[in-house]
Order: structure tokens, then C-alpha cells, then sequence
């Protein structure tokens, strides 16, 4: 079954066009694709709520064969409604945004990480982002389906599924994987479901489904978003980013969320389209072992970042390459036990690990249909924060992470941004053995708590594949300007068509 696409229309230009063709009451417009500029032009003319009118019904039809969206807003029409009547609040004014189901809103919507045991929990107040959001003038239409718990729950788990939302579905193909966690997020920006959309990442849960779905996704500088009042894994490499289908709207979704001494309002002042020009780049050649196919295609990538006047040393991997994986899911295992329990006693859930552990025993089968819970079980056992084994973990992973890997590639060699192929394209859909990934270079920046920006690069088979710049704490404006100007070089991205399988030949 191929699900129908809405069809794309050729923009026009002008004001009274703007860039689409809809009904003279603004009822209809064609959403394939669109940037907030354009539907900012859009917006010029017509009410916020018929651009959110528009963006549901587009749930409605396409999202059946895909489950990225876990719940619709029921006030997002009417909020919309009230930004038609107010002053306008910038470029994400009316603009229809989700967001990933383990951040919470106060509101009629839940915030479950796709647990069933929080369906029923108490609302907080909004999340730190979610109120910047709802300040920016954007639009928060629904929550999006994760890999439940943010995919750590289990060590052999199918990304995109959740007890509460089911399976999400890669919308290239839908036999496909859409990595996570951000599952929801990913797919529902890629199929056009919404402008943007927030994501959350403690190792790979932005950049994976960004790269797996041919989208733009930001792991920020760790503490440039606020972590307050989401679900979380480990404190010392949570954040939220942005989700988009170019560079400069993540940038923007970036900008109306940063806060702090290092926050820029405007993170679109460094896109610049001639910004590879004089670069100097570091290529992580250590993960570019993904197959021949992706090699082949970044190398076309790379040649093109020096026919665009990148400089690349070539290699320049890190000198703690593939070092911390097992300490790094040590402390993850300890955090997530003391973040967690501290989480829900402040939601008031009357909810903790231990007794997340029993209600999934207690209902194996409709939270245990696939996969187990072993690293449930694991971060239970562990001690507290003042355990050595935890700190002796935490500070070398640190170590190993910066000034022992991109600080120490970074300053070597001079380089503006380390570059590399973010992951391969994606795997079947397996409940039996659970996910086949084949590995990536989320790592380092993730424990580091340093930026990562993937950017679609071209397409295996018919399946994306993205690259990633990731470099030194706060390096956000050299990343967006590097990842900016490779996208304008190369304009990768091509909607999907949700197609059943892969078509070969």
C-alpha cells in the first residue's frame, strides 16, 4: 500500500501569492515541504487556525500508516485562534510545532514517554522549552510517539515503539525502522505532519531518527536548553533540540528555545550559503565503516565540501575512539535511577523505578510484547550519585569525551568541526530480535554534552543517510554555518513517498 501524498505545487512567487495556492479563505494550504518563511508569508494574509486546521487534517489522513503523532492538542485550534487576535510574537508566530511525549505541557495532554503507567499521572507545568515555545507564538499541535522511556528500558528494543503509541513506521518505507527515540519526531517532520518538531537526546535520540527520516536535527551544547520538566535519562547528557526540514528553521526553533549566558536570539545570522569556504574540517574516518554504499556517498559528500572550499584533514579521528561505551552506559544506569525516582516524586505519581518495574510484570502484555526490561532491572541496583564507581565513570568519561577527543582533534589539527557520516540508512522493523543498527557517531558529543548537527546527505536504495559537524562546547554558530552552507550546496532532502518496502532497481 503506498499512502496518497498531498500534491506538491509549484511555489509562486510574489506577496499576494505568497507560496500557496489556497482557497481565498486561506482554508488550504499546500503544506508539502513548506519553511516557516514561507508559511510565514502565508500567515501574512490568513488566520493561524486555518494553517493549524490544515496541519491536522494532514495528521488525520497520513499518519495512520505511520503512528508518529501519540496525541493531538485539544486546545490547538483555539490557541491558534488567540494568536490571530494578539500582536505577532516573531517567526514561529501560529506556527504548528509537536513535541516528543516525555515533555510535559500544562494542559489537557499527557505526558507518558509512552509508558502506560503514566497515562493516568498527574500534569505539571510546561516544560522550560514548552513555555519559551508557547512565548515564541508557536502553536504546540500534539505529542509524538518515542521509543518508550526514551529507549532505555531495554537493551535489545525496537526503536519507535511504545506500549502507549505502538510502532512508528519510517515513512520511506514503511517496513523500516525510524530510529529513536525521537521517533515521532523525526517521521512526523519528514512527512510533513507539522513545520518542526522537539526532539530529546542523551546518546543518538535527535540525530539517528534526524539522519534515518531526511530531516535537520540539533543536539545542543548540553545546559543551552532547559532539561526542567522532562522525562529524563541522565542529567549529564539530556537536552532537547530542534527537528526540521532545513537548517534555517532548525535554527529558528533553536533560537526561540536557548536560554542562558551562552543563548543567541538569532542563530540564523551565521547560515551562510559560502560557509564552507576556507573550513577547515576533521574527518572521523573510524565511523565511516557503515558499508560501501554510505562510503561511497560521503565520499561524494566530502568532495563536494572541497569543491566548495573546505579544507579536510583526512583522517582526524579521535584519539578515545570507542573507549567509553560501556563506562558511558554506567552512569547512564545511575542517573536514570536517581533522575527518574526524582522526577516522578516531583509530578506526584505516588510512581518509582521499583514500581515501574512491577507494572510491567504486571502487564507483560501490553508493555512486554517484544522486548524485556533488563536495563529497568540494572539501574535499579545501582547505588547513589556519591558511589565511586559512578564519579571514577562520570569524570573519565568526561575526560575521554573532551579534552581526550574533540577538544584534543580540534586543537591538533585546527579545525573548525568534525565531520562524519551520522549513521547508515535504516533497518527493517524486527519485534523478534529487536533493532539492527549499524552504528553512528552520536557518541562522543552526547557525552561530551557537546552540539551535534546532522544534515540530509543523499539516499541508499531510497532510504536517507544524513552527516553529521559536531565540534566544541557552545560551537553552535560555526555548526549551523558549516551545515547550512553544505545544504545549500547540495540540497539532499526529498520528501518521502511511504512506500510499502524498498524499491530496487
Amino acid at each position: 500500500m503506498i499512502v496518497r501524498n498531498i500534491a506538491r505545487r509549484t511555489f509562486l512567487e510574489g506577496a499576494a501569492a505568497a507560496v500557496f495556492a489556497g482557497t481565498a479563505s486561506g482554508q488550504a494550504p499546500d503544506l508539502e515541504e513548506a519553511t516557516i518563511a514561507e508559511l510565514s508569508r502565508y500567515l501574512a494574509r490568513y488566520p493561524a487556525r486555518a494553517l493549524t486546521e490544515r496541519y491536522l487534517e494532514r495528521i488525520r489522513e497520513v499518519d495512520p500508516a505511520l503512528r508518529s503523532v501519540i496525541e493531538i492538542n485539544p486546545a490547538a485550534l483555539s490557541i491558534a485562534a488567540e494568536l490571530d487576535r494578539g500582536p505577532n510574537r516573531g517567526p514561529l508566530h501560529g506556527m504548528p510545532v509537536l513535541i516528543k511525549d516525555n515533555i510535559d505541557t500544562a494542559d489537557r495532554m499527557h505526558t507518558t514517554a509512552g509508558s502506560l503507567a503514566l497515562v493516568d499521572a498527574p500534569r505539571q507545568r510546561d516544560a522550560g522549552i514548552v513555555e519559551r515555545l508557547r512565548a515564541a507564538g508557536a502553536v504546540i499541535l500534539g505529542k509524538t510517539n518515542l521509543s518508550e522511556w526514551a529507549n532505555f528500558r531495554s537493551s535489545r528494543s525496537v526503536s519507535g515503539w511504545s506500549g502507549r503509541g505502538g510502532q512508528t513506521r519510517n515513512p520511506y518505507a514503511l517496513d523500516r525502522n525510524p530510529c529513536g527515540s525521537s521517533s515521532g519526531s523525526g517521521v512526523a517532520v519528514a512527512a510533513n505532519l507539522c513545520v518542526a518538531a522537539v526532539g530529546t537526546e542523551t546518546d543518538g535520540s535527535i540525530v539517528c531518527p534526524s539522519s534515518i527520516n531526511g530531516i535537520v536535527g540539533i543536539k545542543p551544547t548540553l545546559g543551552l536548553l532547559s532539561g526542567r520538566g522532562i522525562v529524563p535519562i541522565a542529567h549529564s547528557q539530556d537536552t532537547a533540540g530542534p527537528m526540521a526540514r532545513t537548517v534555517r528553521d532548525a535554527a529558528i526553533l533553536l533560537g526561540a528555545m536557548a536560554e542562558g549566558p551562552h543563548a543567541l536570539a538569532d542563530y540564523t545570522k551565521f547560515l551562510d550559503a559560502g560557509g564552507l569556504h576556507g573550513a577547515r574540517l576533521g574527518v572521523a574516518r573510524k565511523f565511516f565503516e557503515l558499508g560501501p554504499a554510505v562510503q561511497i556517498l560521503m565520499q561524494n559528500c566530502l568532495s563536494k565540501m572541497q569543491q566548495m572550499g573546505a579544507i579536510l584533514v583526512d583522517p582526524a579521528d579521535l584519539p578515545s575512539h570507542g573507549k567509553y561505551d560501556t563506562s558511558e552506559n554506567l552512569v547512564l544506569q545511575y542517573e536514570f535511577k536517581n533522575d527518574l525516582n526524582a522526577y516522578l516524586e516531583a509530578r506526584k505519581t505516588g510512581l518509582t523505578l521499583e514500581k515501574l518495574i512491577a507494572f510491567n510484570e504486571e502487564h507483560r502484555r501490553e508493555e512486554m510484547p517484544y522486548f524485556e526490561q533488563d536495563l529497568f532491572v540494572e539501574s535499579q541496583q545501582r547505588g547513589t550519585l556519591n558511589d565511586v564507581a559512578y564519579l571514577s565513570a562520570l569524570s573519565g568519561n568526561r575526560r575521554l569525551a573532551r579534552a581526550e577527543g574533540i577538544d584534543a582533534v580540534t586543537k591538533k589539527y585546527k579545525v573548525d568541526a568534525i565531520v562524519a557520516p551520522t549513521t547508515g540508512p535504516a533497518w527493517l522493523i524486527d519485534w523478534v530480535t529487536g533493532d539492527h543498527d549499524t552504528g553512528g557517531c552520536s557518541t562522543p558529543a552526547a557525552v561530551a554534552g557537546y552540539p551535534h548537527i546532522t544534515v540530509p546527505a543523499g539516499f541508499v536504495h531510497g532510504l536517507p543517510v544524513g552527516i553529521s559537524f559536531f565540534g566544541t562546547a557552545w560551537s553552535e554558530p560555526a555548526l549551523l554555518r558549516l551545515a547550512y552552507s553544505f545544504e545549500q550546496a547540495t540540497k539532499a532532502r526529498r520528501p518521502p513517498r511511504m512506500l510499502k518496502t524498498v524499491e530496487f532497481g
